[in-house]
């Protein structure tokens, strides 16, 4: 049993639905005072209300040095600390590199890539103050691991979010801060419910496990890196994705 983070202040970005809003309920579940940021703030005040506990919300835009410190002030005026950042916000718009404008290359990287180095430089001054800073990236196996058509710039974000956090890790090292990133596979979100059980099951039939992954299992991944049992452990990624990305073909599954 891990030890308890009650009481921890926590930021997950991207936290009004999908992954982040596993990740917040994972997280007030076990007691921590949880900042839910969204861009919308009628999206984030809906999903803390939802969370309860010490959940709140705020809106900003963390792809915006202005967004990320207006955050991390915000969250350490509502709690008096920041000790854990769940960087998790990220877009993934699917657009083929022949169809794709520049500018949403350029968005892509600004909130999946940029925003997490903007989150981590706003909050650190009050993550050095903490007994137990942490800091998970939410990246994925699509870029560090796998591909997939038309998303070319969200594969790179997603690796380029990994080789950040190896420097990164280096340099918070001093200050007993770590940062890790967890790479979710197929998981199931409101954006992939609408696609149908039809297509779902198709998916599913990929993955070992025979099942897709829930918001909570990158949660509890992310709960992990965030705990005292994980001290030790930094620059370091953790694959949540039912043994997705192990067989060589299709045919490795029922061989």
């Amino acid at each position: 049993m891990l030890t308890s983070i009650k009481g921890r202040a926590v930021i997950v970005t991207g936290a009004s639905k999908g992954i982040g809003k596993g990740i917040a309920r994972v997280f007030t579940r076990q007691g921590a005072r949880v900042m839910v940021v969204s861009r919308h703030l009628v999206e984030a005040t809906a999903c803390a209300t939802e969370l309860g506990g010490e959940a709140v919300a705020f809106a900003a835009d963390i792809a915006t040095w202005a967004g990320a410190q207006a955050m991390a002030q915000a969250a350490a005026d509502q709690f008096g600390a920041i000790d854990i950042l769940c960087a998790n916000a990220g877009t993934f718009p699917q657009t083929r590199i022949e169809d794709m404008d520049p500018d949403e290359w350029d968005a892509v990287m600004a909130t999946n890539l940029k925003g997490g180095f903007l989150c981590l430089k706003a909050c650190l001054p009050w993550l050095k103050q903490s007994n137990q800073g942490r800091v998970v990236l939410t990246s994925s196996i699509t870029g560090p691991v796998t591909g997939f058509p038309g998303w070319s710039h969200y594969g790179a974000s997603k690796a380029g979010q990994l080789g950040f956090m190896r420097t990164a890790a280096l340099e918070l090292a001093r200050h007993g801060i770590t940062i890790n990133a967890v790479l979710p596979g197929n998981v199931v979100t409101e954006g992939l419910a609408d696609l149908g059980e039809d297509y779902l099951a198709t998916m599913a039939a990929s993955i070992p496990l025979r099942a897709l992954g829930s918001v909570e299992d990158i949660g509890h991944a992310a709960l992990f890196f965030a705990s005292k049992e994980a001290a030790y452990i930094t620059g370091q990624t953790l694959v949540v994705d039912g043994g997705q990305i192990l067989p060589e073909s299709l045919e490795a599954l029922d061989a």
